[in-house]
């Protein structure tokens, strides 16, 4: 949590892969996070199909039996989303019944979050706190999520490492961003943020676009080993994204954290 009477840039100066530019961002969002038809709603479209992705692999992966409830599957597994934003995942796991923490620097964020969830009856663990801050506290979780969160770091390889060492052995890291290729700028930077206006206008730098094999990299230093991967892609004409082969643009990645056998 941020200490009482320290601005939020103290508060985070010593997480070296918060970028305080990008916490402004979207701290300013405030409730417009909730809005369907508002600067999230890329976002608001996208989450169906991630969480879809996520609730099949955390329950092929880590509840072979699928889960008791089939209304509330992932019943039993504590997760982390980190860069929670306003909650958008956060809530949507939490419905299908899982033990979900959430942290973002952005204070103004968490708010959001926590009043939200207040509203739609959901108990949830957001906390305003980096996710360095949160390692040091070594904590341990089934899985932790980093979706769209990777793109806005200031440092990828101090992130991912703190990010990794959140999952227990054997638990899973996933990970969704945007790939680093002329396709990704073509329609992910000057179609979404200049022609169709889905998200403000310097939203995304495309230089902290990061390519599959860069992550995997990272990954595999942090001590996980990718084992599933997938594109998401967006159907103009059903109006709505769904899982492909493409990863040119949006990917997704499931990492599985090594178990050291003593000895």
């Amino acid at each position: 949590m941020v200490e009482s009477g320290r601005s939020p840039k103290s508060a985070f100066s010593r997480a070296g892969s918060v970028d305080e530019a990008e916490v402004s961002n979207f701290d300013r969002l405030g409730a417009d996070w909730w809005r369907p038809d508002g600067p999230m709603r890329a976002l608001h479209k996208f989450n169906p199909t991630r969480v879809a992705w996520l609730k099949d692999v955390l329950v092929g992966e880590l509840l072979p039996d699928g889960g008791a409830d089939p209304d509330k599957p992932l019943v039993g597994l504590k997760l982390l989303d980190i860069g929670c934003g306003g909650g958008v995942l956060s809530e949507a796991l939490a419905e299908l019944g899982a033990d979900v923490t959430a942290i973002d620097p952005a204070p103004r964020n968490i708010e959001i979050a926590k009043a939200h969830a207040e509203k739609s009856g959901l108990s949830i663990d957001y906390r305003c706190v980096s996710v360095e801050a949160l390692a040091a506290e070594e904590t341990k979780f089934d899985a932790v999520l980093a979706m769209e969160v990777i793109e806005h770091v200031r440092d990828l390889r101090g992130f991912m490492k703190a990010a990794a060492s959140l999952a227990r052995p054997g638990g899973i890291l996933f990970a969704a961003t945007l790939n680093r290729t002329l396709k990704s700028y073509a329609l992910a930077i000057v179609g979404a943020e200049y022609i169709l206006r889905w998200v403000a206008r310097g939203t995304h730098d495309w230089q902290k676009f990061v390519t599959p094999a860069e992550l995997t990299a990272v990954l595999k230093r942090s001590g996980l080993d990718v084992f599933d991967k997938t594109g998401v892609v967006y159907d103009l004409f059903s109006d709505r994204w769904k899982v492909s082969a493409d990863m040119e643009v949006n990917y997704m990645l499931a990492a599985r954290r090594n178990v050291v056998v003593a000895g």
